[in-house]
This record gives C-alpha cells, sequence and structure tokens, in this order.
C-alpha cells in the first residue's frame, strides 16, 4: 500500500474513533479532495505534541462554497511552497466556512507555521480574516472536535497547552475576535 493510501486509512479510522456526546463525528477531507500538489521531503513527528497553534489565513472574505474553500487551500499551498520555500502548505488542518475540515500535512507531519514551535505542534488554520468577528459556530465547533480527535488518536499530549500564531512570534494572526475566542478554551495558557 502506498504512502497516500495508508495515511488515507489512517485518517479515515481515526474520524471514525466517537467522539464524545458533546461532539458530532467530524469528516476530514483529503488533500486529494483540494487538489494538493505533493509534498517535498516531509519530516515525521513521533509520538504525541504538546501544542496547538492556531491562526487565521488572513483571507478577507474567507469561504462558504467548498469549491471556493478548496481554491483558496489551493492557493495558500502554492504560497507556501513558492514564495515562503516551504515544503507543503504550512498548516497541519484547515478548518473552512463550508463546514468541513481538510488535511494540510495531516497528523504525524511537522508543519511549517509557528517557528520554535513546528516540531511540536499542530497548527490549525481558519480560513478567512477573524480579526474584527469570530468564525462561525461550526467552524469552532469543527476545531474543538479535530482537536479532541487528535487526543484521541495519541497525536497531541491530553494535557496541551492551546496557543494563539500571536503567541509564538510577532504577528495579529489568528485575529483578535478568534483570539479572545480562544482564550476561553480549555488549555489556553498565557505563556
Amino acid at each position: 500500500m502506498n504512502t497516500a493510501a495508508f495515511r488515507f486509512l489512517a485518517i479515515a479510522a481515526l474520524c471514525a474513533i466517537a467522539l464524545p456526546a458533546t461532539t458530532q463525528a467530524l469528516t476530514i477531507e483529503p488533500r486529494s479532495s483540494w487538489g494538493a500538489v505533493s509534498a517535498r521531503s516531509p519530516s515525521r513527528v513521533n509520538g504525541a505534541v504538546e501544542y496547538v497553534i492556531i491562526h487565521h489565513s488572513d483571507n478577507p472574505n474567507g469561504c462558504s462554497t467548498s469549491q471556493q474553500c478548496q481554491r483558496l487551500i489551493k492557493n495558500i499551498q502554492s504560497d507556501h511552497k513558492g514564495r515562503r520555500s516551504f515544503s507543503d502548505i504550512g498548516y497541519n488542518f484547515i478548518v473552512a466556512g463550508d463546514g468541513k475540515v481538510y488535511e494540510g500535512r495531516g497528523f504525524g507531519l511537522q508543519g511549517s507555521h509557528a517557528p520554535g514551535y513546528n516540531r511540536k505542534s499542530i497548527g490549525i488554520v481558519f480560513l478567512g480574516n477573524f480579526e474584527s468577528s469570530a468564525p462561525s459556530a461550526q467552524m469552532l465547533q469543527n476545531a474543538k472536535d479535530l482537536i479532541e480527535l487528535a487526543k484521541q488518536g495519541g497525536h497531541l499530549k491530553n494535557d496541551y497547552t492551546l496557543l494563539g500564531h500571536r503567541q509564538t512570534k510577532a504577528t495579529a494572526c489568528p485575529g483578535t475576535a478568534l483570539y479572545n475566542e480562544i482564550k476561553t478554551w480549555p488549555h489556553w495558557k498565557q505563556i
């Protein structure tokens, strides 16, 4: 079985894990759904990581349809691999306005989203600009469900720390409204 097929089956199996009663079943759309280009030399992360870093893509309009969201994700990957010279899209997962979560690098692979934290974190980006207003309730719930799935799958330590990107470097990311929201979530810490 090739690596891509194995990763897809592994993610599908993780998604089948029962989430707590307060959450709904989470579907993670595979890289193939948004037309991902293969990564150059991906680096593996062994074991559970200790951080979740929340980002926003800072696209003013975000997206609301699958076609818009997939195009936006593909554009982010092109920018990251081209202008920024990353090996792939920088984020592990993408939370989109179409109600879906998309696989970026996925579990077990090092991201390129927060210098100093990449080897020990899962990077989750919300598509859109969340400086003035927070993401939809569905997007927020999807991110919470994704974090729970990461814990259940052994990819994230139970005592993980949740951070906004602005806590790891000088940036406005993930936007003030989203940052204020995640500060109310369990595991967020001031550092």
